[in-house]
């Protein structure tokens, strides 16, 4: 089982900019989906944006042109560029990794999550 953990949230105002990192404990990426999810008060877990393992992506259409996803395979690495952050970005994020994913961004395909990284962003 592959085991995750978030680090990058913080605090941040409107406009701003952060990048989340997810640490794998195994080469996940190189056999894996990854993908970056994030719910907030909802309960819903929306899934904003996702790497397959031939490097394709997809993204969410409220993150599109603002968010990138990226991999260091060689430091088992999942990373989550997150710029012209809005207040409405505010969520916990978790990234997760799933095998063999037909629908990238549908949370019930994937198997491995790490514990979140919050962050929020103030107007």
């Amino acid at each position: 089982q592959v085991q995750l953990v978030e680090s990058g949230g913080g605090a941040v105002q409107s406009g701003g900019s952060l990048r989340l990192a997810c640490v794998a404990s195994t080469y996940a990426g190189r056999r894996h989906s990854m993908a970056w999810f994030r719910q907030g008060q909802t309960n819903v877990r929306e899934g904003i944006a996702a790497m397959d393992t031939d490097g394709s992506t997809v993204y969410a259409d409220s993150v599109k042109g603002r968010f990138t996803i990226s991999q260091d395979n060689a430091k088992n690495t999942l990373y989550l560029q997150m710029n012209g952050l809005k207040s409405e970005d505010t969520d916990m994020y978790y990234c997760a990794a799933g095998y063999l994913v037909a629908s990238k961004l549908d949370p019930y395909e994937y198997t491995a999550w790490g514990q979140g990284t919050q962050v929020t962003v103030s107007s």
